[in-house]
């Protein structure tokens, strides 16, 4: 691998006049063409991230997620990266799982790094996240969550879960499960659930199971096994993909037949929903749009032009298999 202490021996140069020339410092003209043709003869790249370390703008821009196994999370960051390279900035990433501490901590670690910028996968936004994004004085924008006077890229959380529940009344289900997630996770635990139960009691004589489990597929799946042999509702409804998925494994585990037994649906359109047996009923979220526009709305925070302080992503009910209609 090439050094900038090669380029300087071959050169015939101090380090420092290579530094300088890399930084679009002052260096003689025929020094300038010496060091580009040796640049280009041994495909040197420099260090990015040790560049923006020492500038007083940087190209780095910090990325806090809440699982290095969150398909979502994953299908956003592939979108960011591209667009972020496009535009010659570097994308570093830290991993909190699902800890609203290390998320603050992250956001002043990113922050003491230089990073231009953060971009927040938060579980959570509590007054201590505030404070954190007011301290560190830097563009931050929220992803999947809003908060009041923060920027953010949110999904339409109210309308996707109204679009299952009216969905699934208008099939002549009238009893369902529902398995959340914790109401402290806004969108999820409460946006998305209203929107469920808002559509669900529009219909009459519905009953409504109300159960909390975990986003992580080996823990939903864990506690719906026990569950799933004493259920009777219908329709069981699932806070994410993942936990329709778990829901799934334990229902083959117990050869019980989906949608036979009951219809199952879940919120997010993960790619494998379309590859297992049944293919399960979702509503697909637009992680590569939010990707495209939280690179753009943070770069245009960065030239200190105005963006939109929320915005909100539609999304799309997809019909699979795992549901069916009521005689």
């Amino acid at each position: 691998m090439v050094t900038i202490n090669d380029i300087a021996q071959q050169a015939g140069v101090a380090k420092s006049t290579v530094s300088r020339y890399l930084n679009g410092g002052s260096v003689s003209q025929k020094t300038k063409d010496k060091l580009a043709a040796i640049v280009a003869e041994t495909g040197y790249r420099p260090n990015t991230f040790a560049q923006s370390l020492k500038a007083k703008k940087t190209t780095i821009i910090g990325t806090i997620i809440p699982r290095l196994d969150s398909y979502s999370a994953n299908e956003v960051l592939i979108s960011i990266d591209k667009g972020l390279r496009e535009k010659n900035f570097q994308l570093l990433i830290t991993n909190t799982n699902q800890d609203s501490k290390r998320e603050i901590e992250s956001i002043y670690s990113l922050a003491s790094q230089k990073v231009a910028g953060i971009l927040l996968f938060a579980t959570v936004i509590t007054e201590a996240h505030k404070k954190a994004i007011a301290d560190v004085a830097i563009p931050v924008i929220l992803l999947g969550q809003q908060a009041d006077d923060l920027y953010s890229i949110v999904h339409d959380e109210y309308d996707a879960g109204y679009k299952i529940g009216k969905y699934a009344t208008d099939l002549g289900h009238k009893n369902f499960l529902y398995l959340t997630v914790f109401e402290a996770d806004v969108a999820v635990g409460k946006m998305r659930k209203k929107g469920v139960l808002d559509a669900l009691n529009e219909s009459k004589e519905t009953t409504i199971e109300l159960v909390e489990t975990s986003f992580t597929f080996e823990k939903a799946y864990e506690q719906v096994i026990k569950m799933l042999p004493n259920v009777t509702a219908s329709y069981i409804i699932c806070a994410t993909d993942n936990i329709a998925l778990a829901v799934l494994k334990a229902a083959h585990q117990l050869k019980i037949v989906i949608p036979n037994v009951f219809s199952l649906s879940g919120f997010g359109g993960y790619q494998i929903t379309t590859v297992v047996s049944p293919t399960i009923t979702t509503v697909k979220y637009a992680y590569q749009e939010l990707g495209e526009i939280a690179v753009k709305n943070l770069l245009l925070l960065l030239e200190g032009l105005p963006v939109p302080k929320k915005t909100i992503l539609k999304n799309k009910l997809i019909e699979n298999e795992s549901t069916k209609r009521l005689n």
